[in-house]
C-alpha cells in the first residue's frame, strides 16, 4: 500500500467523529425565531494556500481522536491502513463498528497503564502520602487553622492540571478564589481538603476513579483522566444560621403593601 503522508493522514483521521459531532441533536425552532437569529457573516473564498493550512489545522485538532492509545509507529501504520481501505471502500464498515467496544476497552487499558506509571511516580515524591482511596496528598505548607468537615463550605484558591501540565481550570479564572460545599465536589477534593488546615497549601493527584471517572468534562478532561491540583485553603465559612420557627400562635407575616415589580 502506498504510504500516506503524515500531514495528510492526520487531517483525515477522525473525520467520522467530527461528522457525528456536527450532526448532533438539533433544537426545534419556529420560523420567526430562526429569522431573527444572528446571521453568520459571509466569508471570502479561501486561497489554495489557505485551504491547505485550514486542512492541516483540522488535522491537528482531529488528532485528539487518537489520544489515549499511545500508538507506536507500527500501530499508527495499521490505523492508516484501515483508514485508506475505508476511504477506497475496501473495508467492512459494519465489522469495524462491531469492534468499537474492543477499541474503547483497549483505549481505557492503555490510559490506565499510563496513569498507573504517573501515580506511582507521584507517590514516591518527598512528603507524598497515598490514602486508601488512591489519593496522593503532598503538604506544601502546613496551615495553622482548623480543618474542615465534609459538610463545611470552604473558600480556596486552586489550579487544576492534566498529567501533561495543561491547565484546565483555576480559581484565577473565576475572580481569584472559589467557595463551595465540600460534599458537592469530586471525591478526591472532599477527602483532600479535610486533610488541610486553614492557611495551608497542598498538591493532590487524583486517580480517575475519585475524579470524573469515565466521564468527559469539558473540552480538556477526557474519560479516565488523572488530575492534579494545587490548593490553598483560605477559610472555612461559618454555617448559615437557620431561621427560628415562629412562635406557636404567632400571626403570619403581613402581605406586602405593594405588589412585587417582577415575578
Amino acid at each position: 500500500m502506498k504510504r500516506i503522508p503524515m500531514r495528510v493522514l492526520t487531517a483525515a483521521l477522525g473525520c467520522l467523529a467530527v461528522s457525528c459531532a456536527l450532526s448532533g441533536p438539533v433544537m426545534a425552532q419556529n420560523p420567526s425565531a430562526a429569522d431573527s437569529a444572528p446571521k453568520t457573516p459571509v466569508q471570502a473564498p479561501l486561497t489554495k494556500e489557505e485551504e491547505q493550512k485550514a486542512l492541516y489545522d483540522l488535522g491537528v485538532l482531529l488528532s485528539r481522536n487518537l489520544e489515549g492509545f499511545s500508538l507506536t509507529d507500527a500501530e499508527f501504520d495499521a490505523v492508516s491502513h484501515g483508514f485508506a481501505d475505508a476511504f477506497h471502500h475496501k473495508a467492512d464498515m459494519k465489522e469495524a463498528e462491531q469492534a468499537i467496544p474492543k477499541i474503547q476497552g483497549m483505549q481505557r487499558d492503555r490510559q490506565q497503564k499510563v496513569a498507573d506509571v504517573y501515580l506511582a511516580k507521584a507517590a514516591k515524591e518527598p512528603g507524598a502520602k497515598k490514602t486508601a482511596s488512591g489519593l496522593i496528598y503532598v503538604a506544601v505548607k502546613e496551615g495553622t487553622g482548623a480543618s474542615p468537615k465534609s459538610t463545611d463550605k470552604v473558600k480556596v484558591t486552586y489550579e487544576g492540571r492534566l498529567t501533561d501540565g495543561d491547565v484546565f481550570d483555576s480559581s484565577a479564572q473565576h475572580g481569584g478564589s472559589a467557595t463551595f460545599a465540600l460534599n458537592g465536589v469530586i471525591p478526591c477534593w472532599t477527602e483532600a481538603v479535610q486533610l488541610m488546615k486553614v492557611g495551608g497549601k497542598a498538591r493532590i493527584v487524583c486517580p480517575s476513579a475519585i475524579a470524573y471517572g469515565q466521564r468527559q468534562m469539558g473540552p480538556k478532561i477526557k474519560p479516565g483522566s488523572t488530575l492534579e491540583f494545587d490548593i490553598e485553603l483560605l477559610e472555612i465559612e461559618p454555617p448559615t444560621p437557620t431561621p427560628a420557627p415562629p412562635a406557636t400562635g404567632a400571626a403570619p407575616h403581613p402581605a406586602p403593601s405593594t405588589p412585587p415589580s417582577h415575578p
